[in-house]
């Protein structure tokens, strides 16, 4: 007695649900992400030979613009909102007075041991405030910090 074979079915996969997941997980990135905020304040440095690189993270940063303005950020947001308050939580930096600086330096260097101290002084700024900005820092006994340039590649 000779059995009939019954064919079989191919096996087939709803890929309706994983379309599904997978626009529902690409929403929730795109809408939960947070972009760097515009910076304040333009700033154009001077070019260097030096090709040192700045840290990524642990960076205490002090800018001067054209102008001789001071101004400060860290790279943390609960560090920002505890030297300049919870209005300053998002911001890149706070403009400061060199009178105030000194402080400040000390507040950050407490919570943060580990910040490294970086200026970034525009091509146009007076020496001077750059120089004031090296005494604080040289009294509040930060003796290793950076400042950031262009790469001359001439």
């Amino acid at each position: 007695m000779p059995k009939i074979k019954k064919s079989r079915l191919p096996v087939r996969i709803d890929m309706t649900p994983m379309v599904d997941v997978a626009f529902l997980l690409l929403t929730f990135f795109m809408l939960t992400t947070q972009f760097s905020p515009a910076e304040q304040v333009k700033i154009e440095v001077p070019s260097s030979h030096s090709a040192f690189k700045v840290p990524d993270s642990d960076v205490m940063t002090i800018f001067v613009d054209k102008d001789a303005n001071i101004y400060m950020g860290v790279d943390g947001q609960t560090l920002m909102a505890r030297l300049f308050g919870q209005d300053a939580k998002l911001k890149r930096m706070v403009q400061v007075k060199l009178e105030n600086l000194g402080d400040l330096l000390i507040q950050a260097r407490i919570s943060n041991p580990k910040l490294r101290t970086v200026i970034k002084g525009d091509v146009n700024a007076d020496y001077g405030v750059i120089e004031d900005i090296m005494n604080v820092l040289q009294k509040t006994q930060i003796t290793r910090f950076a400042m950031i340039t262009n790469l001359d590649t001439k």
